[in-house]
């Protein structure tokens, strides 16, 4: 099937098709975010506004029926950091595109009315299609009624009340293979954007549509099966399946850098009680339909989602993850894995960013509009969100925005976004791809806690980050998992040889660094063009002088290696 760019005009109510651009035709994922708003969208312009688009795309591996490789794209001015967003999720949609033969859809225009709009991609072609019934409910509901609507075999895309209100913490919410609207492209408000578009769903039916075929096919099955062989025999894809993402937990909180009470210590007394191996016991000892191991992409081999129900067999949320355990555990001072699990649901049917979300209500907590550690008072603030109230539009806005209105300096944020899960003073290198990377403080963006160094020397950060980013870049262009490059950088030269069967053409060794550094040097491009300089690659000023409880250490990598670092 021959790939298309999609073009959907919100305001006109159009939908059409045109060719791929020679230049777009080698990227996919983030690379192609970047390169699609560097050459359409005004860098200045306002990111809820009629001139920001919204942009959907699939990797460059996705449909080649690679295991973890399927991961889709969404990307757009961010009205979170003011500059260039891409947030990737797994679940059904990036498949979906591929088999409509879906290169990009790219969204633009403004409605001049109130109406909600379904906007419907198939066969034969595009159409917006009355919300009336959907606009306004959580995203959970929202998703059964358009099940029902459309059927399973359809991918769905969808903003809950917090994407609605163009909220700067809205994400995306995508169906896992299951039905279950879990998987978030959760991170720089790209539910607000499409909420500013009048969109409350993007549905993807791509009917008979068939998966691509390499041009060369026994090239590419070779690749394919080292790189199978290499991601099965890693310890690191049983300890997921185990354990899932809460598996970080222990080890963060031994590096001393679990965010615990609004990022005040980097140990919490009680995770150990919020542990993976807490978490997969009650999950065992609870039984179906409770699930230690769950794939949220067809054909996953890694299995590092799960699905956690109460005591008496009702399902609460799936899935549990680090991020959200963390950012609305210990840093909210809970240590009760049913309570986070609730908070968790309240988060997604929202549509909110679990990170995001958490590390506001860190801060009201700073602020004396919550008590750290009573999960009454962090529910009356999820309510306040619930009912679309001042304050709850503030916490729905994300923790730098609160930290304004709330007048609290210490604001664990990059760039107007939040930090994840891990604590730049205890893990010094992650602090720098916070610092520097081009999408704000973003975990995914250069994620450093397994590297074999010593975390808080501040000598050998800078360069780490910078390899991560670089690597990490090229993964989320061609749509890879991150947990599924334990196996490609086994056998580095299964992306090349890939891409040379898939594309053709001459693809260098160093294929994966190539996409990576062409995609951060676009995102670095347009951000100097928003107003973005070397000033906005900081950490908090607070976190190079208050040191970390339990081991002291302040973030103190200088702004020199931070310079050098963005240099890409």
């Amino acid at each position: 099937m021959e790939k298309r760019i999609w073009r959907a005009n919100v305001g006109r109510q159009t939908v059409v098709t045109e060719a791929v651009r020679p230049e777009w035709e080698r990227l996919g994922g983030r690379g192609l975010v970047a390169r699609i708003l560097l050459d359409e969208v005004p860098p200045t312009c306002q990111a809820l506004g009629a001139y920001n688009k919204l942009v959907w795309t699939a990797g460059l591996l996705a449909g080649y029926r690679l295991s973890s490789c399927d991961r889709v794209s969404v990307g757009a001015k961010s009205p979170l950091t003011g500059g260039i967003k891409e947030s990737n999720a797994g679940g059904t949609t990036g498949l979906a595109l591929v088999r409509l033969g879906v290169h990009a859809l790219i969204v633009e225009g403004q409605p001049e009315g109130n109406d909600w709009w379904i906007l419907r991609l198939g066969a034969a072609g595009g159409s917006f299609e009355p919300a009336g019934d959907v606009a306004g409910l959580g995203v959970y509901e929202a998703a059964q009624r358009l099940i029902a609507r459309y059927g399973r075999s359809a991918a769905f895309a969808i903003i809950g009340p917090g994407g609605e209100r163009r909220l700067s913490g809205a994400g995306v919410f995508n169906l896992d293979k299951d039905g279950e609207p879990s998987r978030a492209n959760g991170r720089g408000g790209m539910g607000a954007v499409m909420g500013a578009k009048h969109l409350k769903a993007v549905v993807i039916d791509p009917g008979k549509g068939e998966l691509p075929s390499p041009l060369r096919e026994e090239p590419f099955a070779a690749a394919k099966k080292d790189y199978l062989r290499e991601l099965m025999a890693h310890p690191q894809t049983k300890t997921y399946a185990d354990y899932g993402t809460a598996a970080l937990v222990m080890m963060t909180d031994t590096f001393g850098g679990f965010p615990t009470r609004n990022f005040s210590m980097g140990h919490f007394e009680g995770a150990e009680k919020i542990s993976g191996e807490a978490l997969r016991d009650r999950l065992l000892a609870r039984g179906k339909p409770s699930e230690t191991t769950h794939a949220c992409m067809a054909g996953c081999v890694i299995r590092c989602s799960n699905i956690v129900a109460d005591e008496q067999g009702k399902k609460i949320v799936a899935p549990l993850e680090y991020e959200t355990i963390a950012l609305t555990g210990s840093n909210l001072g809970l240590d009760d894995l049913d309570l986070i699990s609730r908070l968790n649901w309240e988060m997604n049917d929202n549509g909110l960013d679990t990170i995001d979300t958490g590390a506001a209500l860190g801060v009201a907590g700073e602020a004396g509009y919550l008590r750290f550690g009573d999960a009454d008072s962090v529910f009356a603030l999820i309510n306040e969100i619930r009912q679309g109230t001042a304050l709850g539009r503030i916490l729905a806005s994300g923790a730098a925005t609160t930290g304004r209105v709330l007048g609290v300096a210490r604001v664990p944020a990059v760039k107007g976004q939040a930090m994840a899960a891990y604590d730049p003073r205890a893990i010094k290198g992650t602090g720098v791809t916070y610092a520097t990377s081009p999408q704000g403080a973003d975990h995914t963006a250069g994620l450093t806690i397994r590297a074999q160094v010593n975390h808080r020397d501040p000598s050998v950060q800078g360069e780490l980050s910078r390899k991560s980013q670089i690597n990490n870049a090229g993964y989320d262009t061609l749509g890879v998992c991150l947990f599924a490059s334990f196996g490609f950088a086994k056998v580095p030269g299964a992306i090349p040889e890939m891409l040379r069967a898939c594309y053709g053409g001459e693809v260098g060794d160093d294929a994966l660094q190539q996409l990576g550094r062409e995609t951060l040097r676009m995102e670095k491009t347009f951000n100097r063009a928003a107003g973005f300089g070397p000033a906005h690659d900081r950490i908090p000023h607070w976190m190079t002088k208050e040191p970390l409880p339990p081991t002291g250490s302040v973030f103190d990598v200088t702004e020199e290696d931070l310079d050098k670092t963005a240099d890409w």
